[in-house]
């Protein structure tokens, strides 16, 4: 396995630049987390969508963010195998929330899935500041390499 990153976008609520997040998803796992051995699927899914793999897949209810499917095998020697499922239009309603662009919040998800699969874990408050704070210094180097906002697809 080498770095195979696959986007596919499977909603209309968001327009989101696929080949602008790629290269964002390439620098983030090469240069800033120096991966490469990786197998990454990221998927933009519709609010419908996600609300049914968050039902279907982790027994919660109702619409989240982002949701991560880790398929490594360490006995296999390791990379970061895994699906990176994140609902846009839920980046529109966060970002309008937390006062960021949609695009801003829509990097964060990405990052954020990353870090999961990387073994990061959010469900203990110690671990969940630990895990915000890499995630915040992460976006920050991403923005400075990428005007985020150029995540928004033209129209």
């Amino acid at each position: 396995m080498n770095g195979t990153l696959s986007i596919q976008n499977r909603q209309r609520d968001v327009r989101v630049n696929a080949r602008r997040l790629r290269r964002m998803m390439e620098t983030l796992l090469g240069d800033l987390l120096n991966q490469r051995d990786y197998e990454l699927a990221i998927r933009l899914v519709s609010a419908t969508e996600i609300t049914r793999i968050n039902e279907t897949y982790l027994g919660h209810q109702g619409v989240t963010d982002v949701i991560t499917f880790d398929y490594a095998r360490p006995e296999a020697g390791g990379g970061l195998v895994g699906d990176i499922v994140i609902c846009a239009a839920e980046s529109v309603v966060q970002a309008r929330r937390f006062h960021t662009p949609w695009p801003v919040e829509l990097a964060r998800y990405a990052v954020h899935g990353v870090l999961h699969l990387l073994g990061h874990d959010d469900r203990r408050a110690r671990d969940r500041r630990r895990m915000k704070q890499l995630e915040d210094r992460l976006v920050r180097e991403l923005g400075r390499r990428f005007d985020l906002e150029q995540l928004e697809a033209a129209r």
